[in-house]
């Protein structure tokens, strides 16, 4: 697919995602559909350009690869971020750069310390910590809540799949 037919694609899927009400696609900008009869590659000077035109727009995800029931991201975040879990998508991170203290397991709850039955919340208690940094992979399975905290400033790659 040429760079021009990159930029309809973002921009339909964008605006799909505004007017369906979808917040998800109206967040993330997603580059192009997976294909089925090549490769992708994604060159680093993509990534850094891509890196700096988050930074740019305030942009925690951009979807390299779109596929259904896979995709593939990075992820750029400046602070903590709240605590998810996927019912159904498996997530593996691959740390670009920087750190955080990555919490995986235990019981989400809300900014009271209350349980939440959802799949998200304010933070996890009694989950597993620990530091991670550029260079480290982490395979988060499906149902385990997980995410980060203390954190200055992380990018990784998400690959997720059902």
């Amino acid at each position: 697919m040429s760079r021009s037919r990159w930029g309809l694609v973002v921009v339909s899927v964008f605006c799909l995602g505004v007017v369906s009400g979808g917040g998800l696609l109206a967040q993330v900008l997603i580059r192009q559909q997976a294909p089925t009869d090549r490769a992708v590659d994604i060159l680093d000077a993509e990534i850094v350009a891509t890196i700096a035109q988050m930074d740019a727009e305030n942009r925690p995800t951009v979807r390299f690869v779109e596929g259904g029931r896979f995709n593939i991201n990075i992820r750029r975040i400046k602070n903590a971020e709240t605590a998810l879990r996927h019912p159904t998508t498996n997530d593996v991170y691959v740390v670009r750069e920087g750190s955080g203290t990555l919490v995986t397991g235990g019981v989400m709850v809300d900014q009271d310390g209350q349980t939440v039955d959802g799949d998200r919340a304010a933070s996890i208690r009694g989950g597993e910590e620990r530091t991670i940094s550029a260079g480290d992979l982490v395979f988060i399975p499906a149902g385990v809540p997980h995410g980060i905290k203390d954190t200055d400033g992380i990018t990784w790659f998400n690959i997720r799949f059902d």
